[in-house]
């Protein structure tokens, strides 16, 4: 009787501690960012969604791009829509050949890593493209010839998930419309 009484006491015990309340921790975001670091990227976020005063643009619908012009593709870095100095060179570039071929049409996409929400990814691509769009104009192409397109992080050039394969995302490419 007393080996009974024993074994079930040991059994009630092994129930009670396995039913024991667990410790819970703080949620991290999907990039390990902590609540603080989290709300310091939706104050980034709500900033540039702001409303911004685009020019009319034309329109892009029902295009196709022309894959043999190939016009060369701006890189930015990390959060940023500054144009890089190291590739003014290769804007004007692009430009020479818009201003040698005046009936051509472009649209300017911008584009992003996967880092971000996507709220937040469309309006970065965005500011990209447009950035890309106003060098453009300074340099004397007419705003009647560039349309500008978001892509935010839908389109990759790069799947991989480091920092090699997310600096070939963020970037602006000028496609020429036939």
């Amino acid at each position: 009787m007393k080996k009974f009484l024993t074994i079930s006491m040991l059994f009630l015990c092994l129930v009670i501690s396995s039913c024991a309340k667990k410790q819970t921790v703080a949620p991290e975001d999907e990039f390990g960012e902590d609540q603080e670091q989290a709300e310091q990227v939706s104050d980034l976020d709500a900033a540039l969604l702001e409303p911004e005063e685009f020019s009319q643009e034309p329109s892009i619908r029902g295009t196709d791009f022309d894959s043999k012009v190939s016009l060369e593709i701006i890189y930015f870095s990390f959060d940023s829509s500054a144009l890089p100095q190291s590739l003014v060179k290769v804007l004007k570039e692009n430009a020479k050949y818009l201003k040698e071929n005046p009936s051509v049409n472009v649209v300017v996409e911008g584009h992003c890593d996967e880092r971000g929400t996507t709220e937040y990814n469309l309006a970065l691509g965005q500011k990209r493209a447009v950035k890309v769009k106003e060098y453009y104009v300074q340099l004397g192409i007419s705003p009647d010839r560039i349309a500008t397109i978001s892509y935010g992080e839908e389109m990759p050039q790069d799947t991989r998930h480091n920092e090699a394969g997310w600096a070939k995302n963020r970037r602006a490419e000028t496609k020429v419309i036939k």
